[in-house]
């Protein structure tokens, strides 16, 4: 192999999501720049480098040295310095600051970054909130290279080697040498595979009992996001056995020693057959299912506070104010509620759910009841807000995120002071947010929860309310009826028709508001969804183009899929995409981008499925502020992993939101991913417009499609054991000096005496 040493004067090229480079090398003692090809992770412009590799006349771009290994040295030169500093490796320092400090230090620049930093106050534009900002980037950054290089010559790209610095600091090699496959539950991103390439690296065996467990917790973790709380023994150990190219019996030998772990538990329930087998859970979801089950006991063993006697008067008093008729389902499902500790209202657009919350929201407040609502996201809070003119939460706000226990503040020791909970979206609630959610109900509090079992379940583990539905514990109204102000509507009529598995009426007026745009070619949809989306919907309904109409895509990858949707409409839409982006991977972002949050960040106050615009992107501070509806929120670079383009989104992903406009592209592409109650959804959440595009043999298939509404969970069968089974009532003693402690005690001293 050759050698050459010198300094990056200019990145030409860079993928951030595996360190590919091509860039301008300044040789040594050399007046001409050469350019080297290759992977250099981390390098910054200004750095001094010695790479062994090879030359290459290539036919296009000519002669370049390609490297094969690199080390980094410290520039020493004042230019090699002050293109250092440039290059935004230090937040807080861009070109003029860079200039500055080399003017005033000379060669001697960095040995100030690292020995006297406080003298970087002489700088003019470097004041103490400055300086704390630029200390803390190059000591951080010097540990991280450490790790970024360790970690990408074991596999892991720059953008997850951050998040695995952010979570262990500068003890990030010596964890991952002790135990590689902890990445894949400690750092988001980073999955079985990932971790088991850096053990393979490291030397860890085929079979070692280390990998086959993880293995074995990593099918469980990878099935929960496809929404199974639980798994057959037997397919769980095939699986398991056949990702690992390790012997059936491994497997198995490694499911014993998990069980004895308690990292998973193991009990027997009747299968989709009715038959009764053995059942495989990650404890935390075996036990989110067992602490729903024996909280609603707990809740249905204790009084209502509100008896709902007397109903006639009130119920006749608050239509008549309101001046609403209800049809005899919409009265029945209003007298449940009131009648009923706990109360299930399901049904389809245009049944009257929303009627319903209104005039049960009013009879309770009648009966001087503390009443909250609440729903799963953001803007089905805001939806909820607006119908019943009510304060509205979303449960995570209303349960209070509790960063250090990571779960909520609310709970049985400090519960929510309400005695009715009315909430909406309820098919979104998965089992670890139900189990929350009613762990913090008191004892005498009403709970009702409204939702369309027929939609897409939720997007966490479960399928909580068509479980409790199914289980037979819960009273529910099924609201069928549809009412003649939404049956004027062809996305109610048409969205029921799918429902029931009935092909939708695709022949529509000009004034209606579905409409159904016949087209095989792919290219041909991508250009009529950029043109609708332009120009034809923004003109003909007064539409903004990027508020009020939202793409909506059945998955994500392919020629039609969300990520090469986002790609052109990116191109197209938002003309500051000439200007320099920003991102990680494939993220590539600009000013005025549409975007979507895709996992819940606490500290944040940003949730799954909320969509923003990027008001600002400075890049000497490696910052970007985001605008969602009710706040501005504020990301350093590392953090854009959690943000993907808007322009389009899957429809599991815009669960619970609506829009004026959707438009939802429909094609044999999707393939498998064509589900009825994806396609249902999908229709559902257009509020004034929803433009079908595609063909009318795709949207025949996902309407005969009804695999996806199939989970393996054991809500149902803990809820009708713990019926049969005469558990004795779970009592739970509050901590001394928490909310209610006192009362508890004089409640129960004559009992424990």
């Amino acid at each position: 192999m050759q050698k050459i040493e010198g300094t990056l004067e200019h990145t030409i090229y860079q993928n951030e999501e595996n360190g590919y480079t091509i860039g301008k090398l300044l040789p040594t003692g050399k007046a001409i720049s050469v350019t080297v090809v290759g992977n250099l992770l981390g390098v910054q412009q200004g750095e001094q480098l010695i790479c062994e590799g090879h030359w290459k006349d290539d036919k296009k771009f000519g002669k370049q040295f390609i490297i094969r290994q690199f080390e980094v040295k410290i520039p020493t030169t004042t230019r090699g310095i002050e293109q250092y500093l440039s290059s935004s490796v230090v937040a807080g320092i861009g070109p003029t600051l860079a200039k500055r400090i080399v003017d005033e230090f000379g060669e001697n620049a960095l040995e100030v970054f690292d020995l006297t930093p406080h003298r970087l106050q002489e700088i003019e534009g470097i004041g103490k909130k400055k300086l704390a900002i630029i200390q803390e980037s190059w000591s951080s950054q010097k540990d991280m290279r450490q790790v970024m290089i360790f970690l990408q010559s074991h596999g892991i790209s720059p953008a997850y080697a951050q998040r695995v610095f952010k979570q262990y600091g500068h003890q990030s090699i010596q964890k991952v040498k002790d135990n590689p496959y902890r990445l894949a539950t400690d750092v988001a991103g980073i999955g079985f595979k990932k971790a088991d390439a850096v053990a393979q690296k490291l030397g860890i065996a085929q079979d070692s009992p280390m990998r086959v467990d993880a293995g074995l917790e990593y099918v469980l973790q990878e099935q929960a996001r496809n929404g199974h709380t639980c798994l057959p023994y037997d397919y769980l150990v095939k699986v398991a056995a056949q990702l690992l190219g390790v012997a059936y019996e491994s497997a198995a030998d490694s499911i014993q020693e998990l069980v004895s772990r308690h990292k998973i538990i193991i009990k027997t329930m009747l299968d989709r057959k009715g038959e009764r087998q053995s059942f495989v859970w990650l404890e935390l979801y075996h036990n989110y299912e067992r602490d729903i089950a024996e909280e609603l006991k707990r809740l249905l063993a204790n009084e209502d506070l509100l008896q709902g006697e007397d109903l006639d008067g009130s119920l006749e008093k608050v239509t008549k104010a309101q001046n609403i008729a209800l049809a005899e389902q919409q009265e029945e499902a209003v007298i449940k509620s009131l009648q009923s500790k706990i109360h299930i209202i399901t049904g389809g657009p245009g049944t009257g759910k929303s009627t319903i919350t209104k005039v049960v929201l009013q009879l309770c407040l009648e009966q001087q009841a503390e009443v909250v609502l609440a729903a799963p996201t953001g803007r089905a809070s805001k939806r909820l807000a607006e119908i019943t003119k009510q304060d509205a939460f979303t449960l995570h706000t209303l349960l209070v995120y509790d960063f250090g226990s990571g779960g909520f503040k609310k709970n049985h020791y400090d519960p929510l002071t309400c005695n009715v909970l009315i909430v909406d979206e309820a098919s979104m609630i998965d089992t670890f947010l139900m189990a929350s959610l009613l762990q913090a109900l008191p004892d005498k509090c009403k709970l009702i929860l409204v939702g369309d079992i027929d939609q897409l379940p939720s997007v966490g583990a479960g399928n909580v309310l068509s479980d409790l539905i199914a289980s037979g514990n819960v009273p529910v109204t099924r609201l069928t009826e549809i009412f003649r102000q939404a049956a004027d509507s062809m996305i109610t009529t048409n969205a029921h028709k799918i429902n029931q598995g009935i092909f939708p009426n695709i022949q529509i007026e000009k004034d209606s508001d579905f409409f159904f745009i016949s087209e095989k070619n792919p290219e041909r949809i991508i250009q009529n969804i950029y043109s609708l989306i332009d120009k034809r919907l923004p003109k003909a309904y007064q539409l903004d183009k990027l508020k009020d109409i939202q793409l909506l895509c059945p998955m994500n990858k392919g020629q039609i899929g969300a990520t090469e949707l986002n790609r052109v409409l990116q191109l197209k839409l938002n003309p500051n995409k000439k200007d320099e982006d920003t991102g990680i991977g494939h993220r590539k972002f600009v000013e005025d981008d549409k975007v979507i949050q895709t996992r819940n960040n606490y500290d944040k106050g940003v949730y799954n499925g909320d969509i923003g615009f990027i008001k600002k992107i400075v890049h000497v501070d490696k910052k970007v502020w985001v605008d969602f509806e009710d706040k501005q929120v504020e990301y350093d670079f590392s953090g854009l992993i959690d943000l993907e383009l808007a322009y389009a989104v899957s429809v599991h992903k815009y669960q619970g939101s609506e829009s004026p406009c959707i438009i939802l592209p429909i094609h044999e592409n999707y393939n498998r991913l064509l589900y009825k109650n994806l396609v249902y959804t999908g229709l559902t959440r257009g509020k004034k417009l929803v433009v079908m595009i595609g063909t009318k043999e795709a949207l025949n298939q996902a309407i005969r499609n009804n695999k996806a509404n199939q989970r393996y969970t054991g809500l149902v069968d803990m809820l009708t054991q713990e019926q049969e089974s005469g558990l004795p009532e779970i009592k739970v003693v509050p901590m001394l000096g928490t909310v209610g402690y006192e009362e508890w005690v004089a409640e129960n001293l004559g009992e424990m005496e």
